[in-house]
């Protein structure tokens, strides 16, 4: 009711078009009972609320699911199991699901425009893809080029200073790294450009499960680094896109 009279109002000129759009960004969410749905999240941000699956049975995944698809738009679902996945799958066949990043993606009826800039994703090893694929995948919706190149940790520095013409040709560069995580440093003294450093709790027992490649991280001698949480691969995914893009990730509003 209030959406009907905010357009009828706005229709006969009793409010502004910026008022109204104001109005629209603030409009109530939807209660499923077990969840509330932030069904303006895509107005206010660019992109619909990202669903995070681990601890949410399968068929709340589901329901929530089906609830922030059905205005046709992107759906991404972070750590979810197979078992969502399956679920889903009946339901909207073109699902993809990443299985080693646990990520599950669903682009919408009309894709964003491929970016010009150019995502680069970095990793120390191989056991880092995982989190590297979960930016991959967030940025694969959102209409980034992406590139990877992955297990050049500076336990063997000269594969990372092989690639240089790589990094320079990147309009951002994400690094995802365990183990002590001194790699993201050692691309952003190579490079001009914006790094955004992951954590991963990869290591052994002193690693502290990520919590030491993150101090390693946050300490950087080397300016223009930017810290996410522990194996927070979507986050970086995310923040590399508003930086790409120069604006907020998934801008194909006219409003943004």
């Amino acid at each position: 009711m209030d959406t009907e009279r905010l357009l009828t109002n706005f229709k006969s000129g009793r409010i502004s078009f910026k008022a109204a759009l104001k109005r629209l960004k603030e409009l109530p969410y939807k209660d499923l009972g077990f969840a509330r749905i932030d069904n303006h999240r895509k107005l206010r941000r660019g992109f619909p609320e990202v669903v995070f699956g681990q601890g949410k049975t399968t068929d709340e995944v589901i329901k929530i699911a089906r609830r922030i698809a059905s205005g046709g738009g992107a759906l991404l679902i972070t750590r979810a199991d197979e078992a969502a996945y399956s679920g889903l799958k009946k339901i909207y066949p073109k699902l993809k699901y990443e299985k080693r990043a646990k990520i599950i993606s669903l682009a919408p009826a009309h894709r964003p425009r491929i970016k010009k800039g150019l995502v680069l994703i970095v990793t120390g090893g191989t056991a880092d893809m995982p989190v590297a694929l979960e930016a991959k995948a967030t940025l694969e919706l959102t209409g980034d080029r992406v590139e990877t190149l992955f297990d050049v940790g500076v336990a063997g520095l000269h594969r990372v200073l092989h690639k240089r013409a790589l990094l320079e040709k990147a309009n951002v560069i994400i690094v995802a790294a365990g183990m002590e995580g001194a790699l993201a440093s050692v691309v952003s003294g190579l490079v001009s450009k914006p790094v955004i450093a992951v954590p991963t709790s990869v290591g052994y027992g002193a690693s502290f499960k990520g919590i030491a490649p993150l101090l390693t991280m946050l300490n950087s001698c080397s300016p223009g680094v930017a810290v996410v949480n522990i194996d927070n691969g979507f986050g970086a995914g995310y923040f590399a896109s508003m930086i790409n893009i120069g604006t907020v990730p998934f801008g194909d509003s006219p409003y943004l």
